[in-house]
């Protein structure tokens, strides 16, 4: 039988190989929106080191830094019965999430990802091995926390969508990745109408929203928010991030890196998860919008997705000596 829990992430798991290239180069468009990362082709090119970071992922990320905070997490996932999955497993348990909603499958690889990463950006190739997804009996949950999973997953949202509309207590936390955003808004109309708060980027909200162009950011934060989210959050990597909850608009600076960032993977997981983990905490949206950055913060100081996520004590240190200009800042809402 389940115990209860603060906060259940639902999403793929995986493995990271960080490769640290040393010869490539980047060219990009006039505003530097398009980038893409060169090397010599046919050619043997050398790499400073790898470092191989287990179980992560965008719920992963998620269930990790809401356990660090002091919640109750637990994640639903699927794993091959391989030694990758063995480690991914161990590694949660070490990290303090639960592993009863874990899923391991006979004769099926874990997923397994290589990170190219060159100065303080990185470049994933991913592969979304090929699972049977089924949501298990959750029992009593505050929270649930959905992100990315692989293309065979569509069936599966529909199960999540029909949970959410017989538990309508439970209150969800959506951060859309590749799959969920090429499904589109109509095949998850239910889930974005039970949705509580909402993460992407600028051009994911772009992508939502089905608009091409230059738009406003509170027409991009009014756009989602009429789909059903209560709270939307659009974060615009190094400048900062905004909140809309069809009130009220913000926009959040960033908080001040110590040092340059050192490799930025989990940046946006760190953001959304403690924005939500400070919601589930009782903290309101304005207070939750200083929460995120800092973890943000955190994580880019480190390799991988989680070993920079912070303590709520460690946190709330930062916020305390954290600049007088460091606070959410009232946006006009227009006609």
């Amino acid at each position: 039988m389940s115990k209860d829990y603060d906060f259940i992430a639902i999403g793929d798991i995986t493995t990271d190989a960080f490769i640290r290239l040393k010869n490539a180069s980047v060219h990009c468009d006039v505003d530097r929106e398009n980038c893409e990362i060169c090397m010599t082709f046919g050619d043997k090119i050398p790499y400073d080191f790898v470092e191989v970071v287990r179980a992560v992922g965008n719920s992963p990320n998620a269930a990790v830094s809401a356990t660090r905070l002091g919640l109750t997490s637990a994640l639903v996932s699927n794993l091959g019965d391989d030694e990758n999955g063995r480690e991914c497993l161990d590694t949660l348990k070490k990290n303090g999430v639960s592993l009863e909603f874990m899923r391991v499958h006979e004769n099926k690889k874990t997923n397994y990802h290589y990170v190219l990463w060159y100065e303080d950006e990185r470049t994933i190739l991913i592969k979304h091995e090929e699972f049977d997804y089924s949501l298990p009996q959750l029992g009593a949950v505050k929270w649930i926390y959905l992100s990315s999973m692989g293309s065979t997953s569509e069936n599966f949202h529909r199960e999540i969508a029909d949970y959410l509309v017989r538990h309508p207590d439970v209150k969800l936390a959506f951060q859309p990745g590749t799959f969920q955003f090429k499904l589109g808004y109509k095949k998850l109309r239910t889930i974005y109408e039970h949705t509580e708060v909402f993460f992407c980027n600028v051009n994911e909200a772009h992508r939502v929203l089905e608009k091409e162009g230059k738009i406003e950011i509170i027409e991009l934060l009014k756009g989602i928010h009429g789909l059903g989210p209560k709270i939307v959050v659009i974060t615009d990597g190094a400048k900062g991030a905004y909140t809309y909850d069809g009130n009220s608009a913000y926009f959040m600076p960033p908080y001040p890196d110590p040092n340059p960032p050192f490799e930025r993977t989990g940046a946006g997981d760190a953001f959304a998860s403690t924005f939500t983990s400070a919601l589930v905490l009782g903290k309101g949206a304005e207070e939750a919008l200083m929460w995120a950055p800092i973890n943000s913060m955190a994580v880019v100081q480190q390799i991988g997705a989680q070993k920079g996520l912070l303590t709520r004590e460690q946190l709330e240190k930062y916020l305390k000596d954290a600049p007088e200009s460091y606070k959410p800042k009232a946006l006009g809402l227009g006609i």
